[in-house]
């Protein structure tokens, strides 16, 4: 639940640019149906709370509507991908010489898909997660801010990740979209780690007042996680502003692997902290 609402949030800070083809939507929606609706059986099957099962079961409907539509106006495309593909023929006919030559329509048969229906989902997905976080030990603010934090920043590094594999289907894409949510891990991991920190936090685990049952081990594994985290965030950064194609595809593999170090920043937390 909490995966798929901060993906479904960053989905729709894509597909708002309106500069993605609506291939990357489909292909990220049914991801997070997928992940939701796990979700769901699990919290049916185990400690039910309906109001966040409730809201899980809304988060489910509002994508599929969502997935729905844009199946639906496929044919309208987006946008910026129509500017940006007749830029490039009034460039292209400008050095042959003859500007008749290339065509780009402007004209659709069909409104566009609109965007704000991707944010649907992740407000739904909200009020679960706050539910969540409230029936949660420890302070409320705290579980909540832990909670939503988490969801913000599980669904950025997420999405950086399956944003880099879609280059390989649009390979004109400009690199704006995947630098954006790279930025968005960044910034996320500060407050991320802030909020994990602050007591009762993991400081308490590091000194030892709560035991992890490893002697430790786990503790400092969470530390690497954090410094594995931001470090790889800065090597994608610099890969991206290197002209070469094959930079994206480099940057993909680094958030890739941001993915499994930003999960063990938060998980393990987690985990610890819980018990």
């Amino acid at each position: 639940m909490q995966w798929a609402t901060g993906g479904l949030l960053f989905l729709w800070v894509s597909s708002k640019t309106r500069l993605i083809g609506l291939g990357f939507g489909w292909t990220t929606r049914i991801t997070y149906l997928v992940i939701a609706g796990i979700g769901l059986v699990v919290g049916v099957m185990g400690d039910t709370l309906w109001l966040r099962e409730i809201s899980t079961i809304g988060l489910l409907m509002a994508t599929s509507f969502a997935l729905l539509v844009s199946i639906a106006r496929r044919k309208a495309g987006v946008k910026g991908q129509r500017e940006l593909q007749r830029s490039r023929a009034d460039r292209v006919s400008a050095m042959v010489g003859d500007r008749g030559q290339i065509k780009v329509s402007n004209t659709v048969a069909t409104k566009e898909f609109p965007p704000v229906l991707d944010l649907i989902a992740p407000i739904i997905g909200t009020f679960g997660l706050v539910a969540g976080a409230v029936d949660a030990a420890g302070p409320i603010w705290l579980s909540v801010a832990r909670t939503l934090v988490g969801a913000a920043f599980l669904g950025a590094v997420s999405n950086s990740m399956l944003l880099g594999h879609w280059y390989l289907v649009q390979p004109g894409l400009s690199r704006d979209p995947i630098f954006t949510l790279v930025n968005w891990t960044g910034l996320l991991w500060l407050p991320e780690l802030v909020f994990l920190c602050i007591p009762t936090g993991m400081f308490s685990v590091l000194n030892g007042t709560i035991d992890d049952n490893y002697n430790g081990l786990l503790g400092w594994f969470w530390v690497a996680c954090v410094l594995a985290t931001i470090c790889l965030v800065i090597v994608t950064r610099m890969a991206l502003k290197e002209k070469e194609y094959s930079a994206v595809m480099a940057a993909t593999g680094l958030m890739y692997l941001a993915i499994l170090t930003a999960f063990g920043m938060d998980l393990v937390a987690r985990i610890l902290l819980d018990a």
